[in-house]
């Protein structure tokens, strides 16, 4: 499980090195405390009474105020409720939240979530704004796209806040197909606090800004393991998802 519960887990670190593995027979560069590596704004840390648990990303909306993480970092699942008095820190490193801190509301998961926290559906969406701000986040950060229903094995750069540590951890790999409504992607250093790290699909080379095709939870929560993560797919209930998040009021 990739979102800390707070006061349950210890706060997990990793090495301060950039470090190339293999995994089934692909390389895959990874930096699991991408020292000196400059903070991507459109994607952030989640923060619950001062302390980080989760990560969240910008996706481009009509209102320019949507983030987009695992709907099990917004919301306990079955038998529980939306998450309360989250903020989002985009750009977060070294402890300095260079973009402030931005107010999380209008949460918004699947029915299939809150019923049974069906793991297919472990995707979630909610607002950001500052109090007595008229700025829309996205006109800060910028946004990556959102798309649905792309193919399963496809190139992506990962992004994320493992907990006990100010720095991201990056990786670029290629995600797999798990099963029919689960992506498998590879990538070590992806510790407890990434959940809700998005898989952005063809990042520009100057703003890294792309088109997210999933995000850090699904099956295990994410996974069990520090090397080895999932997504659920993004199929028409997503879209649908995203739709209802972003319809103008």
């Amino acid at each position: 499980m990739r979102r800390t519960v707070i006061g349950l887990f210890a706060l997990l670190s990793a090495s301060g090195t950039i470090v190339a593995c293999t995994v089934d027979g692909a390389q895959q560069t990874v930096s699991a405390l991408a020292t000196g590596v400059p903070p991507q704004p459109a994607i952030g840390a989640l923060f619950v009474d001062g302390t980080h648990y989760c990560t969240a990303s910008v996706v481009h909306s009509p209102q320019g105020n949507e983030l987009v993480t695992a709907a099990h970092c917004i919301h306990d699942g079955q038998g529980g409720g939306y998450v309360t008095g989250v903020t989002f820190a985009p750009g977060f490193h070294d402890g300095v939240a260079p973009f402030g801190y931005w107010e999380v509301a209008d949460q918004l998961v699947a029915q299939a979530w809150i019923d049974t926290s069906d793991p297919n559906l472990d995707v979630g969406f909610a607002t950001a704004r500052q109090t007595g701000s008229p700025v829309p986040l996205e006109s800060v950060t910028g946004a990556n796209q959102l798309a649905t229903n792309g193919p399963f094995a496809r190139p992506v750069t990962v992004t994320g806040y493992p907990d006990g540590i100010d720095e991201v951890a990056t990786c670029d790999a290629e995600t797999q197909q798990e099963d029919p409504h689960q992506v498998r992607i590879d990538c070590p250093g992806f510790a407890t606090g990434t959940s809700g790290s998005p898989l952005v699909a063809d990042p520009a080379p100057d703003t890294k800004l792309g088109t997210v095709v999933g995000v850090i939870g699904g099956y295990e929560a994410g996974g069990y393991t520090d090397d080895v993560s999932y997504s659920s797919y993004f199929d028409d209930e997503v879209r649908t998802l995203y739709q209802q998040a972003t319809a103008t009021p």
